[in-house]
């Protein structure tokens, strides 16, 4: 047999595909991931986000860089109809969105144009638990009272959590939670409470304590309840679940505590690669683990305590797999 010439043969080397080639790094080598965060800046989410964006592009192939762009409007709901309809669907946009966009489309609110079952979800940085706290200036002081005497609430508008949980118990158990909206974010809420204009507001306990702490230490604000069965006891409070009388009003905070269960979500759009959705699984969980991220969270009032993507997606799917009348029951609370 003649032997090949050297040219030839490096020629075929050329031309044979790299078996080291990585699609996924290909992709993202001088690429620029988009967060979009569905709230203002300066909260909760938003400070996840920008510590996430500074970690997690060292542990996705390629190294991309990112980019937090803030996304606020109808508690949530325009960033995951951002994500679920019109964002690039290949893996240059993920969201953190709000974690109540699951219940809300369960609920079918007015707005809701996605189907979070079809998002790809990434996984969620901490879990918390949502709690009503008052000023030490407020006729109602214990949770009992809320059934007895009208406490005014501040709102921040519809879906968030300050506006959602009022009406929630009105409806549910017969509370007497009268919401006062116009409230910007939960700063300005803070800022109505101090004036007198408002008793309280609801909120997650980790961002009440991180904002609050000075005025719960004070005693200026108290934890009056907190929406979970199973309250940590860093919340000092009893469960709204003590004051539930059938099986159904139990199955409805549930559903609502599923919420706080996912943490604050990040998420893809709907149709982005598997191998992609799969390299920012592993690279999330990565960034949950990195010690410069669990030192920065903690210095921030945070507890890093990651929810895988699958761990998320099940979570979601179970919820909206709940039974029609569940389903009926939770989409007429805010009537």
């Amino acid at each position: 047999m003649p032997r090949m010439s050297a040219a030839i043969v490096l020629a075929l080397f050329a031309a044979a595909p790299r078996a080291s080639a990585d699609p996924v790094a290909d992709f993202y080598k001088g690429q620029r991931i988009t967060i979009i965060v569905g709230s203002e800046t300066g909260g909760d989410y938003d400070v996840w986000a920008r510590m996430i964006a500074r970690y997690m592009g060292k542990y996705i192939p390629g190294h991309p860089s990112f980019l937090v762009q803030n996304m606020p409007g109808a508690g949530g709901i325009r960033a995951s109809n951002h994500m679920y309809n019109l964002a690039a669907r290949d893996g240059s946009q993920i969201a953190m969105s709000s974690r109540n966009s699951s219940f809300k489309a369960l609920a079918r609110e007015p707005g809701v144009m996605f189907d979070p079952v079809k998002f790809n979800w990434i996984g969620s940085p901490e879990t918390t638990t949502r709690v009503c706290v008052v000023s030490n200036r407020s006729p109602v002081q214990t949770l009992p009272e809320i059934f007895e005497k009208e406490v005014i609430m501040a709102g921040a508008g519809a879906g968030t959590a300050l506006s959602t949980v009022p009406p929630l118990l009105n409806r549910l158990l017969g509370a007497k939670m009268k919401l006062v909206e116009g409230y910007a974010s939960s700063t300005a809420a803070k800022l109505a409470i101090d004036r007198g204009e408002v008793h309280g507001l609801c909120q997650s306990l980790s961002q009440i304590v991180r904002a609050y702490f000075q005025d719960l230490g004070a005693g200026r604000l108290k934890v009056l309840f907190s929406m979970e069965k199973d309250p940590p006891p860093e919340a000092k409070a009893p469960s709204i679940f003590e004051f539930t009388k059938t099986e159904q009003q139990r199955r409805v905070l549930s559903l609502f505590s599923v919420g706080v269960q996912i943490g604050r979500p990040v998420s893809a759009p709907p149709g982005v690669p598997a191998e992609r959705v799969a390299a920012l699984r592993e690279a999330f969980a990565a960034t949950m683990r990195d010690p410069e991220l669990r030192a920065e969270a903690e210095r921030q009032g945070f507890v890093a305590n990651l929810v895988s993507g699958e761990k998320v997606a099940g979570m979601v799917e179970d919820l909206m797999n709940t039974p029609p009348d569940i389903r009926e029951l939770a989409g007429n609370i805010g009537d």
